[in-house]
């Protein structure tokens, strides 16, 4: 059977916004961002990363670099004891024509087919509204962070009934709120 994950997107929403980032030494985790990411770990979801990282299709940093940063989240949350399941970019800049760029599904189909997940049993988790849509795309359940750049559609997302959280913390909580709905349907069926 397929298991249900939490895809994350990572910047503004794991790590702090630097606007392309391209220099680990710029990393750095959001607050609650640790607390967050155990909360849901607990639960035995696997978390993935999916992240749209077109400063590589832009020409702002090279792969190599683009490596080196994901490789300093990985070790700072792999020092607080989190573990991500799986890392997926796309590397293509806006005008490219491809299937990986959120709200395009094509990271979260590669994740489901590597890791054996099921999407619509899922949650997307993001500071932009590509990532709200990203999870209408494959048929899950979308929170939006209001970190990053998240403040900016929160008006909006509350306006379509978008859960917005205040950080990964909150998220974590309404994954818990939405889950024991989940729960309480089921038992009245």
């Amino acid at each position: 059977m397929l298991s249900p994950a939490i895809f994350l997107d990572r910047d503004g929403t794991i790590i702090i916004e630097k606007n392309y980032p391209s220099d680990p030494d710029q990393v750095g985790l959001l607050p609650g961002a640790v607390d967050g990411l155990k909360a849901m770990a607990r639960r035995g979801f696997p978390l993935v990363v999916v992240s749209n990282q077109s400063g590589i299709g832009r020409g702002y940093f090279s792969v190599e670099q683009a490596d080196a940063v994901q490789e300093r989240v990985r070790d700072l949350l792999a020092r607080e004891g989190v573990e991500i399941a799986g890392w997926y970019r796309c590397p293509h800049g806006p005008g490219e024509d491809c299937a990986c760029r959120k709200p395009a599904p094509g990271m979260i189909q590669e994740a489901a087919r590597d890791l054996h997940l099921d999407p619509a049993r899922s949650f997307v988790i993001g500071d932009k509204w590509s990532d709200v849509e990203l999870a209408a795309a494959v048929g899950a359940a979308g929170l939006l962070v209001v970190t990053g750049h998240g403040y900016l559609d929160a008006e909006r997302a509350r306006g379509q009934g978008v859960p917005v959280c205040r950080d990964l913390v909150a998220a974590s909580e309404e994954i818990d709120r939405l889950l024991a709905l989940q729960e309480v349907a089921a038992n009245d069926l």
